[in-house]
């Protein structure tokens, strides 16, 4: 049985089309396969089938076409109940819009290895499963927007890329002939302009070329308003200066495979039977493979090297969690938050539930090959919720101990070296010629090691930073066996005493150093932490001694391209006894210096984000400077200091220091608000306001509520968001905060009109308006005045609506601020559209996205380019319009912007439904 959603609605057995029934029944059939595998509720399809005007007998309705569904398809499709909903079972392989994604990423993968003409012919079987527009043959129905607009503009890429193809391999004139008729219709689609310039130019047309891209840009300019992007503008000079030309892609578009592996030691050793038995078992299915084994064997090293060595087998990628078993478990829920990030799932459509979360993350791996590395894992119930459920994908789980109740999980168990390996990774560590030198002092080094992985790999560092040294001198200093035990213990988590016997070669900095490094957890550092552990500048040669002796691993670079270190968890352990040595008050200055820079970086790379409006960050803590270590990339510095930001927060809140507890997060809202990343916000600001209110501290308490509030408000939490801001607006209130007050007020009017309680949004919006303008906070009164101009227009005043923001714009310019000034632009936008002054709205926004383009500003020249859009396709021209949405949707995927990304592939759609009958079709 097949199922047909490119083109009419069809559905075959054996070849034979089926009688699908009226129209109802084949709408329900549509909503039902473009939500295969998942339930959908009643309400929702009454909505699709009766476009919210439902009879009084739509559930008995409704009821009498599942019934009629049921008995007209054959066994092989399942149409299940779940309480009061339903769910069509289906092989995603029998449905043509998966068929074609699935085509589409195997072309991807072979013209990545080289084989463009295969790719070529995945591509071409991938686009003639198209028949015409998907579902093109029932009513349209706005809750499909965004999946048609999807599968449309993912056509269209496919198309795109089999030109690049073609281009690619020098098939110029037939790439020419088809562009010419693609441009026809998606006359502002720059990459097609693109593929345009270089097959001319490939073609030996470079006159042509140029003359196309003085075309391009003409309409570009006259009929949408914006200049062309930087690659058509870089591809047009390069043709005109004679320089060799960017090349096409090689590969169809589609996700880069993530690679979240931790480096693969570059010296690891042996270990031959376990990688090529855990190699035989990740290749058998989706049943995880669980990696047991005492502390200090090499567990994770192993999983690296053998997750690294299967990369071409999982052509997708790998997805990588240490769960922090020997410390603070993760939560699964936390884990499965960080991977539905990973697979492009952010903000708020990030669901709330563990079940939740685990059901979309399983639907998201869904025809896919990725191998997940669960490391240092806790218990079962830790793993059960992030086991994928395709067989294309495995799973490969470290752990201390045993997971005998995971069902169907396949265990081995790694043990301590054998006597070859052991003294290969002693000549790795201390040099092949020293060992084959001394071969019986190197093979009493290793039995004296009891050939513990961690104990061999400690005893050559001490070697290979000892030239000077015979083996002979560290066999004797562990040949002892009165000694040994403290020296050197093998066995359970006996091996402190080599900690110890490292500690003893290094200097009395590096020594603090190490033991100070404890105080921030189990958590990946960057270099300047050394800094401040030690309270002084240039701490690079302590930081190498301990790398050096392996007590601090390098564990790659970050978004930043900064390196990172981290300590072993049971090198951690240790540290932590050593710090426990210092006085309590000693450490708690060590920690409160640590954060302090952090929160220093903190504030600064905020400044460096767009404004959130209502982000309060707090006075100035006395911190001292960071030279060199600036965020160059405040967005890149954000993400690579996310988690440790997060464990910053509750370090402090556990620590006392309520003060830096509410700053730090308070700091982090920017970067929270622009990626969407809702459960740290949260998250942190709990914590924090716990910490807070123990200690009485009503500023951080007020702000941290404003904060709580402004997070439940975009997960829909209405009452406890209220709740939040009112309890702000009280707490500043007590303490004469003028401009607090006002803030928290304007998110309570906020909450009111999401609520569609627009005169009850006024009345607040008024009040904080009066506090701001007592504070004189001028950007904070731009931002009112056009918060009561939008909630006017939502009344219908739009005489009102104008004047307020008019005055909004008035005085974002009077203060010189040009992101407010673009923000209001594109409200005046809105109203223009909304009242039918097409010309005008127009204007608005093509000079909201030239400033916010002057500001370099993706994310809300987007939103700008999405209200362009809108108000073409209200003008009534769709071609035009799905030009500007293009550029907006490729900002959106990038930033992650999921909601932005929907809302402008339902414009797609729309632009797509209205276009001339007469339009081509690609």
């Amino acid at each position: 049985m097949r199922f047909y959603l490119l083109g009419p609605l069809t559905v075959t057995v054996s070849g034979r089309a089926l009688a699908l029934g009226g129209a109802k029944q084949r709408v329900l059939l549509a909503h039902l396969l473009l939500n295969a595998n998942r339930m959908v509720s009643p309400g929702q399809l009454i909505d699709i089938l009766w476009a919210g005007e439902p009879p009084t007998s739509a559930t008995a309705n409704l009821q009498t076409y599942v019934w009629r569904l049921r008995r007209l398809l054959p066994e092989g499709a399942v149409l299940r109940t779940h309480g009061p909903g339903y769910s069509l079972v289906a092989d995603p392989g029998d449905v043509d819009a998966h068929r074609f994604t699935r085509l589409v990423a195997d072309a991807a993968r072979v013209a990545k290895d080289g084989s463009p003409e295969s790719a070529l012919t995945l591509l071409a079987e991938a686009e003639a499963l198209w028949r015409g527009d998907p579902l093109e043959d029932l009513p349209t129905a706005p809750a499909w927007d965004a999946e048609l607009g999807r599968l449309v503009e993912n056509r269209l890429a496919a198309v795109e890329e089999r030109l690049a193809l073609q281009v690619r391999l020098g098939r110029h004139d037939p790439a020419i002939a088809e562009l010419t008729v693609l441009l026809a219709e998606h006359p502002y689609r720059e990459r097609l302009w693109q593929q345009y310039l270089l097959a001319l130019a490939g073609a030996g047309r470079r006159a042509e070329a140029l003359r196309a891209y003085t075309t391009a840009r003409e309409r570009l300019v006259t009929e949408l308003g914006v200049e062309p992007g930087p690659e058509l503008r870089a591809l047009q000079a390069a043709i005109l200066t004679g320089e060799p030309l960017p090349g096409p892609a090689s590969a169809p578009a589609g996700p880069s495979p993530l690679r979240q592996l931790p480096a693969d030691l570059p010296d690891f050793t042996g270990r031959e039977e376990y990688v090529r038995e855990l190699a035989g078992l990740l290749g058998a299915g989706p049943a995880p493979v669980v990696l047991t084994g005492a502390p200090g064997t090499g567990k994770t090293a192993l999983a690296m090297h053998v997750a690294h060595g299967l990369a071409d087998r999982f052509p997708d990628g790998q997805l990588y969690v240490d769960l922090a078993g020997t410390g603070a478990p993760r939560d699964p829920a936390e884990v499965l938050a960080d991977f539905l990030h990973a697979l492009g799932v952010t903000g708020n459509t990030v669901p709330a539930g563990l079940g939740q979360r685990a059901a979309l993350f399983r639907s998201r791996l869904a025809g896919r090959r990725m191998l997940l590395v669960l490391d240092d894992t806790a218990t079962a119930a830790q793993v059960r919720p992030l086991l994928p459920a395709d067989a294309g994908c495995a799973v490969l789980v470290t752990t201390r101990g045993r997971l005998p109740e995971l069902a169907g999980a396949k265990h081995v168990e790694l043990t301590v070296f054998g006597e070859r390996e052991a003294a290969q990774l002693l000549a790795e560590l201390a040099g092949a010629d020293r060992v084959e030198g001394e071969p019986a002092e190197a093979a009493a080094i290793v039995r004296c090691c009891g050939y513990l992985p961690l104990a061999i790999r400690i005893a050559g560092a001490r070697l290979a930073g000892r030239q000077a040294w015979s083996l002979r001198t560290l066999h004797d200093r562990l040949a002892d066996e009165s000694s040994r035990l403290s020296e050197l213990r093998v066995g359970d988590l006996g091996v402190r005493p080599s900690f110890e016997l490292s500690l003893r070669q290094l200097p009395p900095s590096a020594r603090t150093a190490f033991g100070r490094s404890a105080v921030l957890g189990a958590q990946d550092f960057p270099s300047w932490v050394i800094d401040a552990l030690l309270d002084r500048d240039g701490t690079h040669d302590v930081l190498d001694v301990l790398v050096d002796a392996n007590l601090v691993s390098l564990v790659g670079q970050d978004s930043s391209g900064h390196p990172r270190y981290r300590l072993h968890d049971l090198l951690r352990c240790y540290a932590t006894e050593l710090l426990a040595q210092e006085p309590f008050a000693q450490r708690r200055e060590t920690l409160a210096r640590v954060l302090s820079v952090l929160l220093a970086l903190a504030k600064t790379a905020a400044a460096g984000l767009p404004p959130a409006f209502g982000a309060m960050t707090g006075p100035a803590l006395d911190v001292r400077a960071v030279p060199g270590r600036l965020p160059a990339d405040p967005l890149a510095w954000f993400t690579a200091e996310r988690k440790l930001l997060a464990a910053a927060v509750q370090l402090a809140a556990d620590a006392g220091l309520d003060e830096l507890a509410w700053q730090l997060t308070a700091a982090a809202v920017p970067f929270y608000d622009l990626r969407g990343a809702y459960d740290d916000w949260r998250r942190s600001h709990a914590t924090a306001l716990a910490a807070a209110e123990a200690a009485g501290n009503r500023r951080g308490a007020a702000v941290l509520c404003r904060g709580l509030g402004q997070v439940r408000l975009y997960h829909d939490e209405y009452a406890e968001a209220t709740r939040d801001m009112r309890r702000s607006a009280e707490l500043f209130a007590e303490l004469g905060d003028v401009r607090g007050e006002a803030l928290a007020v304007a998110g309570l009017g906020t909450v009111a009109r999401v609520r569609d309680r627009p005169r009850d949004a006024l009345g607040f919006y008024r009040r904080a308006l009066a506090g701001l303008e007592r504070a004189d906070d001028r950007s904070g009164v731009a931002q009112m005045r056009n918060s009561i101009g939008s909630t006017y227009a939502l009344l219908g005043s739009y005489a009102e609506a104008e004047t307020w923001l008019r005055r909004a714009r008035e005085l974002a310019r009077e203060i010189e601020d040009p992101h407010r000034e673009a923000k209001v632009l594109t409200e005046l936008g809105t109203l223009h559209r909304d009242t039918d002054r097409l010309p005008e709205s127009l204007t608005c926004l093509r000079l909201a996205l030239s400033i916010l383009e002057g500001l370099d500003d993706e994310r809300c020249s987007a939103y700008a380019l999405l209200g362009i859009g809108q108000t073409l396709l209200a003008a009534g021209e769709p071609v035009q319009a799905r030009g500007v949405c293009d550029r907006a949707l490729r900002v959106f995927r990038e930033t992650g912007n999921h909601q932005g990304e929907t809302t402008g592939l339902a414009l797609l759609e729309q632009a797509q439904r209205r276009r001339s009958p007469a339009a081509v079709r690609t």
